[in-house]
């Protein structure tokens, strides 16, 4: 069993969070600039549409796991494996689909969290792009909010109003997540369990701020209608090995 060293502890592989609550907008961009944003990764971006790329912003509250309680935001793109055939050419249902089988995964471009421990952890165990941040997260009532501001600055207000109950029990879902630190793209194997999902078209209010990476986003488009909102109240993870791909 693999084991890494983090401040002076031994993380065994593979790293599990056994509760996650979970928040998430999903946006259709413009295929061409998330081309531009992710294109130092190498990796290629998947167009669910002609010319429209996935861009999913979420922010989570890990209350119980390996790497200790702490607060995250994310920034991914969903890319074809290195590899893959052509892009599909069906309507959006079909195309996530055809995507799903064929191995499409999450590129994380960028992942601002609020402690010391899940950063170290993240950007030496797998390559995750782990920044500190100040993550103000509002769960507790209706609408979920996350504020975030980096070195002093906003970068934005995301502000998420739940949908309706997903029927049926959290089925494990795994997903290949994509990381790229110093030079190095990684494949991360990535499972997923979830509780009391809540999902729904549209539902997110975005308000960027002024930071380099809210730039980033007004150049994909935003702030716009999200394509989908999703709720997760409990998910367990597991986070397996980085290869590179």
């Amino acid at each position: 069993m693999a084991r890494h060293l983090i401040q002076g502890r031994e993380i065994a592989m593979p790293v599990r969070i056994r509760d996650v609550s979970v928040c998430a907008a999903s946006y259709l961009v413009r295929a061409d600039a998330a081309r531009a944003v992710i294109a130092y990764s190498h990796l290629e971006i998947a167009e669910v549409l002609p010319r429209k790329a996935l861009c999913t912003l979420m922010f989570a509250d890990y209350v119980d796991g390996d790497l200790d309680p702490y607060h995250e935001f994310g920034i991914a793109f969903l890319v074809r494996p290195p590899g893959a055939g052509h892009a599909p050419g069906g309507g959006l249902r079909a195309n996530l689909a055809e995507l799903r089988a064929t191995g499409a995964g999450a590129f994380i471009h960028w992942l601002p969290v609020d402690q010391g421990f899940t950063l170290e952890a993240g950007r030496s165990i797998w390559g995750f792009p782990k920044e500190l941040a100040d993550i103000d997260l509002r769960l507790s009532t209706p609408y979920k909010r996350c504020i975030l501001r980096k070195d002093g600055r906003m970068v934005l207000d995301l502000l998420i109003k739940p949908g309706v109950p997903v029927p049926g029990p959290g089925m494990m879902t795994a997903l290949d997540a994509y990381s790229h630190l110093d030079g190095v793209t990684r494949r991360v194997p990535w499972s997923m369990s979830p509780r009391g999902v809540r999902a729904r078209p549209g539902g997110a209010l975005i308000r960027l701020g002024n930071h380099s990476i809210a730039k980033e986003l007004s150049e994909l488009g935003l702030p716009r209608r999200a394509l989908m909102t999703t709720t997760v109240s409990h998910m367990s993870m597991v986070f397996d090995e980085a290869k590179e791909p």
